[in-house]
């Protein structure tokens, strides 16, 4: 299958991180190259763009779209969690603009085999690095039922957890599970066939839940933030587009953290964290335009934030 994935706020993002047009760029969430090949367009022969991804898929589809572009590139297959180990291997140390695309692309949710997708059956993968030691199915089959309601409560931020949880773990007790046609079906037998009737499809929150589970989302995001902010020149600028409530509110939590100057709690006397703010951060949050959600209804909830180094 073609590797296609629709960049959201795409050149909204761009703008907001293009600095010196011969400057040092990171994309940390590459997938198909749809941001990297926007910002490397206005650059010059000698600027730089790294792209990050640990999907090799979206790496390949992003180093044949980037092929022909006017400024150099170079491509690693690495979580953005290692930002600061890419840049000193490529003795690095300040870059001009950085970039996050959180999330699932497109291309992981409409190809079955890598099992992301609730609409179609596929094996319950879920791995954006498919190195990765920990599939879905291992998540599903193990995890106690507690562990199993604490995630899909926390990470899907699901009503019905609980009961979810109790079905999973009496319905493993017959089969284990390896196909995420089988979780579906489960999943619509907990949720009451009253509440199936409105809002999401009933699997989204579950699935969401074990693919940031399996992939430590969250849990990596608030470290590369600052590693990132950490990499940036003075002026230089970070721009992080957000899906959902629980990126989002680590986004916006760690931006107004390296904003302030004091981060000591409000009843001590005086400072003595002496931390200083290291950004400035751009008020306005950007949303897509009705035309882009009109095209792109996966666009619908996208958030973007912009901060900028001191």
């Amino acid at each position: 299958m073609d590797f296609h994935h629709v960049s959201v706020l795409r050149e909204e993002t761009v703008a907001a991180v293009l600095g010196p047009k011969n400057g040092i760029y990171v994309d940390c969430t590459l997938g198909g190259g749809g941001h990297a090949a926007t910002l490397a367009a206005q650059l010059q022969e000698e600027a730089l763009v790294i792209g990050l991804d640990r999907d090799r898929d979206a790496l390949r589809a992003a180093a044949a779209r980037l092929q022909d572009v006017p400024c150099r590139t170079r491509l690693v297959q690495r979580n953005f969690q290692y930002l600061a180990d890419v840049l000193q291997e490529l003795h690095l140390p300040y870059v001009d603009g950085i970039m996050f695309d959180l999330g699932v692309s497109g291309y992981q949710l409409d190809t079955p085999e890598r099992g992301f997708s609730y609409m179609q059956d596929g094996p319950l993968d879920m791995r954006m690095d498919q190195r990765c030691a920990v599939p879905a199915s291992t998540v599903v089959n193990t995890y106690s039922e507690e562990a199993l309601y604490s995630l899909i409560k926390a990470y899907g931020e699901e009503r019905w957890a609980k009961r979810i949880a109790a079905f999973i773990v009496r319905a493993r007790r017959q089969k284990p599970f390896s196909r995420t046609a089988e979780l579906v079906h489960v999943i619509k037998q907990a949720i009451p066939a009253g509440a199936r009737r409105d809002g999401p499809h009933p699997a989204k929150r579950t699935f969401q839940a074990l693919r940031i589970e399996v992939n430590n989302e969250l849990g990596i995001l608030h470290d590369a933030l600052t590693t990132a902010v950490q990499h940036l020149k003075p002026g230089g600028k970070i721009g992080v587009i957000t899906f959902h409530s629980l990126e989002d509110r680590i986004t916006k939590q760690t931006f107004k953290e390296l904003a302030t100057d004091c981060i000591c709690p409000p009843d001590l006397p005086v400072c003595t964290c002496h931390h200083r703010a290291s950004i400035r951060v751009r008020r306005q949050v950007v949303t897509p335009s009705p035309q882009e959600v009109a095209d792109n209804p996966r666009a619908r909830s996208a958030k973007l934030r912009v901060a900028e180094r001191k």
